[in-house]
């Protein structure tokens, strides 16, 4: 079971890296959406070990965080 934790969070954040390549024709706030989801991703998957709740919820949490900075 650990395993499968390990390879869901690894592929949930090759997605979300790999998707910042599609960011040219976004906006600012839109590029900080992204790029904090990102982070967040990667922030929950190493505090939670690899959890693939953890990588999924630090990436909703990084989305909004980025999306409130985008404002200014």
């Amino acid at each position: 079971m650990k395993m499968m934790q390990r390879i869901a969070g690894t592929a949930v954040i090759a997605v979300v890296v790999l998707s910042l390549t599609a960011c040219s024709g976004m906006s600012r706030r839109d590029r900080n959406m992204v790029t904090g989801a990102s982070i967040g991703a990667v922030g929950g998957a190493i505090l939670t070990g690899g959890s693939t709740l953890g990588t999924v919820g630090g990436a909703a949490v990084g989305g909004v965080i980025g999306n409130e900075i985008g404002r200014r």
